[in-house]
């Protein structure tokens, strides 16, 4: 029922070792020169600050090192140039292989909060015999530079390279768990002032190919240790159709996949939204899954967002990059500062994945304890309480669950909590996925935006 080892248990536990490791240097490029600074997209105001790059004067704005923007319905980020040529080593492989590659560098984007944690997100293509890197560098409140550290080494597929995190990335200020970049010692008062973010586009030697990048931005937060959070006002009941897939019934299925279904609560949740949104993976992309499984999409999905240094499915890009494989698919990886903002998203028709870890004894119904968790949001009650696809249940027909509102808000919005054992340990915060087509309604586009998302 949960991913392999969630990113706040690790982080939490072993920031203290990590002060003073070395930060490690990830095969790239050059770093580029810097852009100037800039102002953000409508921001979530308080905790949180979005800021997406997917529209034509977005791509011109950057620092492009043979890289261009193409406009049309959905602009994009392609390979024009390349500038460069790197022999990459697949650490998951041991295969060299040679590779052009051309970047863009964002602007100087100075966060409304400064951070404590950054996330980023993209949406990309990446046909065969190309790939992409997203990486991160910025500044500190108290003026010093962090290096540059990649969030991501990402392919849609897994033949020319395996999609990866990069471990033991840090300075002795910041460390990059996973898929979150994150300061080591909040309590000192260290912030993230401002950040850039910068893709590498990779591609076979002498090929015409590219990655097309359609969306790549970041989450910035600073989100107080709290136990609790004040509970909020339900809303009006709302609740959407969403398709119901249990993880549960994939146990023991392509355990090279982090162990089988038992650990894709992440992928499981994606495939649900994917398909309310109308999309799923073609026969033919279905053909290597063994035709006696149950619900083969799930299995497809777990495939293709794993992540092969984590040795889990529960990279929070990497499914959102995975959803936006699909046609027109917008997603991002966020936080919201309420239930209320999750509430506005639903009844907008927007389903969304939430990640939170809990006791077994804190969720009423829920049935299992958790150190991390991903669920789909799909409605709300009368009297407000959630209604969720919950992955860890035991069939398909068992997966709509209801929860308390007050002990399902708190699991989902604190960044503290006791375990079983009256230790303290991390919670998530409020993170959350957010899918939605590339042409959403008005009324969706007008919460997006509320959000920063759109």
């Amino acid at each position: 029922m949960t991913s392999s080892t969630p990113r706040r248990t690790v982080l939490a536990a072993a920031l203290a070792a990590a002060a003073g490791t070395a930060a490690a240097g990830p095969a790239t490029a050059a770093a580029p020169a810097g852009g100037g600074a800039e102002r953000g997209h409508a921001p979530a105001a308080g905790l949180v600050d979005n800021r997406f790059w997917s529209t034509y004067t977005d791509w011109r704005c950057g620092t492009a090192a043979g890289t261009k923007a193409v406009a049309g319905l959905r602009p994009a980020l392609v390979l024009a140039t390349p500038t460069g040529l790197l022999d990459y080593t697949d650490p998951h492989t041991g295969r060299t292989s040679a590779w052009e590659y051309a970047t863009w560098t964002s602007p100087v984007h100075t966060p409304a909060v400064p951070a404590t944690e950054v996330i980023a997100s993209w949406n990309a293509e990446t046909p065969p015999g190309t790939w992409l890197q997203a990486e991160l560098s910025g500044t500190y409140s108290d003026g010093t530079a962090t290096p540059w550290y990649v969030l991501g080494r990402w392919a849609s597929g897994d033949d020319d390279i395996r999609r990866t995190s990069v471990d033991d990335q840090t300075d002795g200020k910041s460390t990059v768990w996973t898929d979150t970049f994150a300061i080591d010692d909040p309590a000192s008062g260290l912030r993230l002032h401002a950040y850039r973010l910068r893709l590498t586009l990779y591609r076979a030697p002498g090929s015409d190919l590219t990655p097309t990048v359609r969306r790549f931005g970041a989450m910035a937060s600073d989100i107080p240790d709290r136990f609790t959070v004040p509970a909020s006002e339900p809303g009006p009941a709302h609740e959407l159709e969403v398709p119901r897939y249990s993880q549960n019934t994939h146990v023991g299925q392509y355990p090279e996949y982090d162990n089988g279904g038992e650990a894709w609560c992440s992928p499981t949740s994606s495939q649900m939204i994917v398909e309310y949104w109308g999309r799923r993976p073609s026969a033919e992309q279905l053909a290597w899954v063994d035709p006696a499984f149950a619900d083969p999409q799930v299995c497809h999905a777990a495939r293709f967002t794993y992540d092969h240094q984590y040795q889990g499915c529960g990279n929070w890009p990497f499914n959102a990059a995975y959803a936006a494989t699909y046609p027109d698919m917008n997603a991002v990886v966020t936080r919201l500062r309420s239930l209320t903002e999750l509430e506005s998203l639903v009844r907008a028709g927007i389903p969304a994945i939430s990640s939170q870890s809990f006791r077994k004894e804190e969720l009423t119904g829920a049935g299992y304890g958790t150190s991390g968790h991903l669920m789909t949001v799909i409605g709300f009650t009368p009297s407000g309480d959630v209604i969720a696809n919950d992955p860890a249940s035991p069939s398909n027909e068992a997966v709509r669950r209801v929860y308390a509102r007050r002990e399902w808000e708190n699991i989902w919005l604190r960044t503290k909590r006791y375990d079983a054992n009256g230790k303290v340990r991390s919670g998530t915060g409020g993170v959350c996925y957010v899918y939605w087509p590339a042409r959403p309604t008005p009324g969706q586009r007008r919460v997006l935006r509320s959000l920063g998302l759109a």
